[in-house]
């Protein structure tokens, strides 16, 4: 008998799926899968993942042992693999996989393999649309990118961080680009670490880099650099803020703008600094986690205004309501004018929206998703290991077996629910404004 491993993973890459008008959003339910009869036909069953429009599951799949192929709607990939992990629907609906064969890694797309291998490859890594696919690759102690299955000339001694420009022009990653001896301090504190965009490492070394963050158009590229032992700051394509701080979170561009935006500790507290200086008056116990506004004209970021209490913090105005466990990254309606998180009191989860919690509460909650006009939120939640979706702080929906965040239609008359219930995977359409009444 099968043993099938029910980890349901996010959707990675879907909130760039620029055809959502092309889907199906016909009303109706569509059975996709009876996933029970993957429980006789294969020793093992790993991750689902599932496609943004609804329309495809797939897993990687035991087929005997130590043979691993990749299953997509009762279909099997032609390939045979010794290992076949981290399935992922990129923005453009093509189904991605790492896989291992004769003990070296590559990528397989829609069943179709990069002709490049290596010792290892990770942290695969899309632009907007799709078209792009980078990840981090190791081969004979060495570490590099490869981009489409075209590995970068340059090598270096390690590499971590890796970022895409939305319209696949250029890549970078963070980079060691020197080597650094076991208790070789001096050389620690020289620098070993810099930013490599399309294999060029910037020309400045730094003690540590983290956080990397890239323009729409690829042309600038930011990252937060150690300078000394408590001295941070951030760099855009080798060229240092003038102000340095006590600690720096990971930038964020403001879009369409060269601005940039980072939680900095200053005095004893955080903040949040733009290009350089503060820009809120506010200072706080620890901030992170900021978000900005489609239209890049506001702030969000998780803040701890006091010692075991978080809230969040939009255009410098905490919400009144604060949280003794965690909150979520905050997550902004379309026209950003509204916030909403996950968040977690007393050992309970829930849904705060603009600072006011919703009533129910849950053992997880998933990222709320506001409609498309931003005057409602729904949310995938979780209790006693069943799934349903919460609409405004009331569960609307059946409770199933496995559930995936829930998708409106451009318009937001309508959502999309994926699930599985008594061991069928399927897909359904239902008018929202009917059935989900408030």
């Amino acid at each position: 008998m099968a043993r099938l491993l029910q980890r349901v993973g996010d959707d990675e890459g879907s909130d760039w799926m620029v055809d959502r008008e092309e889907w199906n959003w016909d009303t109706g339910k569509k059975l996709v899968c009876d996933l029970r009869a993957l429980q006789d036909r294969f020793d093992e069953v790993h991750e689902w993942a599932v496609s943004a429009d609804g329309e495809r599951i797939a897993a990687p799949v035991l087929t005997a042992p130590d043979v691993f192929r990749v299953w997509v709607n009762d279909s099997l990939w032609e390939g045979e693999y010794e290992k076949a992990w981290h399935l992922v629907f990129g923005p453009d609906g093509r189904l991605t996989a790492l896989v291992r064969v004769e003990d070296e890694w590559t990528v397989g797309i829609d069943g179709e393999l990069w002709d490049e291998r290596w010792e290892f490859a990770w942290n695969p890594t899309f632009n907007r649309n799709g078209s792009v696919i980078a990840v981090q690759i190791k081969d004979n102690m060495e570490y590099t990118v490869a981009v489409n299955g075209r590995p970068w000339e340059q090598r270096f001694h390690s590499s971590r961080g890796l970022v895409v420009s939305d319209d696949g022009s250029h890549v970078a990653a963070l980079v060691q680009v020197e080597p650094l001896a076991e208790a070789d301090t001096v050389g620690f504190m020289e620098g070993t670490w810099s930013v490599a965009v399309d294999g060029m490492p910037w020309e400045r070394k730094f003690i540590n880099v983290y956080g990397p963050a890239i323009t729409a158009d690829g042309t600038h590229v930011a990252a937060e650099v150690r300078l000394d032992i408590c001295d941070y700051t951030l760099a855009e394509d080798g060229v240092l803020w003038d102000n340095t701080f006590g600690c720096v979170w990971e930038p964020t561009y403001r879009n369409g703008r060269r601005a940039i935006i980072a939680p900095v500790r200053t005095g004893g507290s955080w903040t949040i600094a733009e290009n350089g200086s503060p820009i809120w008056d506010s200072r706080f116990m620890q901030l992170w986690n900021q978000r900005v506004s489609a239209d890049s004209e506001h702030i969000a970021a998780v803040a701890a205004p006091g010692f075991g209490l978080w809230t969040v913090v939009v255009d410098d105005r905490p919400w009144r309501s604060s949280f003794n466990d965690l909150v979520l990254p905050p997550v902004f309606s379309a026209d950003g004018r509204r916030v909403a998180a996950g968040i977690r009191h007393d050992g309970e989860w829930g849904i705060a929206v603009d600072g006011e919690t919703w009533a129910e509460s849950y053992d997880m909650v998933w990222d709320p998703v506001f409609t498309p006009s931003g005057d409602r939120v729904a949310a995938k939640v979780e209790r006693d290991g069943r799934f349903a979706i919460a609409v405004d702080g009331k569960v609307w929906s059946p409770w199933y077996e496995a559930l995936w965040e829930p998708v409106f239609s451009p318009d937001g008359t309508r959502l999309l629910i994926r699930a599985v219930e008594n061991g069928t995977y399927f897909r359904q359409v239902v008018p929202f404004d009917s059935t989900f009444q408030g």
